[in-house]
């Protein structure tokens, strides 16, 4: 293994460079009342301290603004809330970048905001940000990770002037997590982006060559006698669907449902929250982008459920966590149903309860995570031979939890255990992973040493009564300070280990060791803001038996231009391939060739109007005389601050491909084939906001992928293969996926919305490749789909704003 030694390397390391210190602002209590308009009138602004003079992060760090562009921030607070405000500098109007987005988006917006590092851990934080429209983005951030998609309720206002524009932001202390000391001081830092300029600027300045963003934050000190209120709130929803379904004959059959059910969420401790989603509704979440999988592995797709999406930064340390497996497909969802001769419903997601997670951190650094979440039982519905209907459990009741234990440490430092657990009701197998992390800085966060060690464990996956048992460990070693970084890993699972109950990989057993190494050129010069060159390389093997799999090399270069626009040039050199997965079949091994790939990108300046970017890839193999293009475009443009439309197109060709096909219906032999692939995605969507609490998006997608055989193989026990002259069946697929996602958003009170939702979803499989991408959209559009016209009212209320309100009555 090449981590003990790499370790022992980068203790005798040590960097001589002195620190810069950190900026200080001191903590000034609000005496008077603040009201969030936009206007910075308020008496209480003439005593709040300044935060100026402003650091340029990029394109060139350390730069100064001038006077035009300087920027101005204040801060105050009470026994509330933490109040923000400041000036804006600019030219004119014109300098400032405009557009209505919706919450938590940024788009081409000039914007503001605050992160804070309420323990101090240098690791840490979270950030409240507006634009110039109002409009609010909010996120936590985990080292150099940021998570847009934890969100919190605060208040923000904005006012454009012709010298610039102003903000006030009022975050409550319900918003945010913190010690119960008399006298506290925090992590903080302001930041500014303008983006016509493409320039982005901190008040403590933030270094591109240093690793990390907490751990560049000045200090907010002495705040004094600051309570955390009883942090409660609730979010019932009712929700009322119209689904229609094609029943065969043409038409549709029409059914009405109501929902109901809530989201809590409480402040158990002044650290510590629970969060739960009661009797949840998930249907008006975006459609998955589906496609025709061609390989051996699952498709991965993204999750858009808030509720797995929001705080579970904890929860996703080690990727043990694909919250997709819960509601996912039934565990014997694709099984065989004896004496079935039809299968009249096999649904393909099941049903989830409810969902708890509770996550906080304590003074001391120690972060506590816990989810859990118990999903109904699900059932097939066959007719049998004797036209009797019978009910076949495909998943039975299950319950998923997690508990994440991580502890933060000196200089960035943190060590992390998790532990995942799937609990299936009757005989069906439960399944266990454990694992360690650590993550080790020296002191100046110059070297790093990370890794996992992991265990799973599957009782009765095999046998009744039986344990199948694997491991998995990942070791990196690397430097990510100064314009040169690098780093080697190992990474090993052997044959056993398994996490896809409740994580997600495409497969185990294998022993990979490879490296990485990037310069970065940040200061600019000639036309170039930057420029970013990577090489990397792996070599992979088969763990158990150990057997040679393939060597990759990759390169790329890209920069950002002073014109903003950015370019790119990619390249990849794989050699021959032992791929023992593409078979499908067990002891059986594929020779792939060997093949390069070169490509390029290009993106215009998206602070424009009109904005374009392209991608261009090729690959060739000189064996079977295979090729592979792949281009993708994109189209926006921007009306006005209200209306932006955009197109995009993927277009994907395979010639000469070869893959698997099919195992012969006898089950001694597989065969393979010569394809040309074809496939073409193409995304329209259309935005428009009518202000910041009320807008509508519009996308449609159609995907259309043809894959055509016309060379046969037998796969030979040496990996090679041996050219057949027929057939005994037709592998070739003519897919189709069709999506309309359509909803009106109005957020008529802080936190509270009405969404009306419209979908259809259309997919088809066929033999018969058709060749004409027009036929294929109008197979689509004019054939009956999946549809679905939905209400959602979501409500928000907060017990300490009731609170309030009735003490003001009274």
């Amino acid at each position: 293994m090449l981590f003990p030694l790499l370790c022992a390397t980068c203790v005798q390391v040590a960097n001589a460079q002195t620190p810069t210190p950190k900026r200080v602002i001191d903590a000034v209590r609000s005496t008077s009342p603040i009201k969030i308009d936009g206007e910075l009138n308020d008496e209480a602004w003439k005593t709040a301290p300044l935060a100026t003079n402003f650091v340029e992060q990029r394109p060139q760090f350390g730069r100064l603004p001038d006077e035009r562009t300087k920027t101005d921030f204040y801060i105050l607070y009470d026994d509330n809330a933490v109040y923000i405000a400041g000036f804006c500098h600019e030219p004119s109007k014109d300098s400032i970048s405009t557009e209505l987005v919706g919450r938590d988006a940024v788009g081409v917006n000039d914007l503001v905001g605050v992160m804070f590092d309420t323990y101090q851990d240098e690791i840490n934080g979270v950030g409240f940000y507006v634009t110039a429209l109002g409009e609010q983005y909010d996120c936590k951030y985990s080292l150099g990770n940021e998570d847009g998609s934890w969100s919190t309720v605060y208040q923000t206002a904005t006012k454009i002037t012709n010298e610039g524009w102003t903000f006030e932001m009022m975050i409550p202390y319900s918003a945010l997590r913190f010690s119960k000391e008399k006298i506290q001081s925090w992590g903080i830092n302001f930041f500014r982006r303008r983006s016509k300029s493409g320039r982005q600027y901190f008040w403590n300045p933030i270094d591109p060559n240093k690793f990390g963003t907490m751990n560049q934050a000045g200090t907010w000190k002495g705040i004094h006698d600051i309570k955390a209120p009883i942090r409660l709130s609730f979010s019932p929803y009712l929700s009322s669907y119209l689904n229609g379904t094609p029943n065969g004959n043409g038409k549709k059959d029409w059914k009405a449902t109501i929902n109901g059910g809530m989201d809590v969420k409480y402040g158990i401790s002044k650290a510590f929250t629970l969060d739960m989603t009661l009797i949840p509704d998930f249907g008006q979440v975006q459609s998955d982008n589906q496609v025709l999988n061609l390989s051996p592995f699952e498709v991965r797709y993204n999750e858009n459920r808030s509720f797995f999406t929001e705080g579970t930064e904890l929860f996703n340390k080690g990727n043990l966590f694909y919250s997709r497996r819960i509601g996912g497909r039934p565990l014997l969802y694709s099984g065989s149903y004896d004496g079935a001769e039809h299968v009249l419903k096999n649904p393909a997601e099941t049903k989830l309860i409810n969902a708890t997670k509770v996550s906080g951190r304590t003074a001391n650094g120690l972060g506590i995570g816990f989810f859990n979440a118990i999903t109904k039982p699900q059932y097939a519905v066959i007719e049998t031979a004797a036209k009797e209907q019978k009910e076949i459990e495909t998943s039975p009741l299950t319950n998923y939890n997690i508990l994440v234990l991580d502890q933060t440490m000196k200089n960035n430092s943190s060590v992390t255990l998790v532990n995942t657990n799937v609990m299936r009701e009757g005989s069906a197998y439960d399944a266990n992973v454990t694992a360690g992390l650590f993550d080790i800085y020296d002191k100046k966060v110059n070297w790093n040493g990370w890794g996992k060690i992991a265990t799973s464990r599957l009782a009765g996956y095999e046998k009744p009564g039986q344990t199948y048992a694997g491991y998995n460990y990942e070791m990196n070693f690397g430097k990510f300070r100064g314009p040169f970084n690098f780093e080697v890993h190992e990474y090993m699972a052997d044959d056993k280990y398994q996490q896809n109950d409740m994580g997600y990989s495409t497969n185990n057993n294998f022993l990979n060791r490879g490296f990485g190494a990037w310069y970065k050129f940040n200061k600019p010069r000639g036309i170039y803001n930057n420029i970013f060159a990577q090489a990397s390389g792996t070599w992979s093997q088969r763990f158990r038996p150990r057997a040679y799999q393939y060597l990759s090399l990759d390169m790329n270069l890209r920069s950002q231009l002073k014109s903003l626009w950015s370019v790119g040039v990619y390249g990849n050199v794989t050699s021959e391939k032992q791929d023992f997965y593409e078979p499908r079949k067990e002891g059986l091994m594929f020779r792939k060739p060997g093949s390069w790939m070169a490509g390029f990108s290009v993106n215009s300046n998206s602070a424009k109007r009109y904005a374009i970017g392209a991608e261009l890839y090729s690959r060739l193999s000189e064996k079977y005389h295979s090729s592979a293009t792949e281009f993708f475009i994109s189209n926006r443009y921007r009306f006005n601050d209200k209306l932006t439309v955009s197109l995009s197109n993927y277009n994907e060709l395979y010639k000469n491909n070869i893959g698997f096909g099919f195992i012969s219906e006898a089950g001694d032999s597989v065969i393979f084939g010569s394809r040309n692939v074809h496939t073409w995605e193409n995304v329209f969507n259309v935005k428009y906001n009518f202000n910041t609490k009320m807008g509508i998006t519009f996308r449609t997608r159609h995907y259309w992928s043809k894959v055509d055989y016309h060379r046969f193989y037998n796969l030979k026990a040496d990996g090679y293969l041996e050219e057949v002259a027929s057939v005994s069946q037709n592998p070739d697929n003519n897919a189709n996926f069709f999506n309309i996602d359509m909803v009106y958003t109005w957020q008529f009170a802080q936190g509270s919305f009405i969404n009306i939702g419209w979908k259809n979803i259309a997919e088809r499989y066929d033999e018969n490749v058709v060749n004409k991408y027009y036929h294929n959209l109008n197979e689509m559009v004019n054939n009956p789909q999946q549809s679905s016209f939905s209400v959602k009212v979501i409500y928000y209320l907060d017990y300490a704003t009731l609170k309030s309100k009735r003490k003001t009555k009274v």
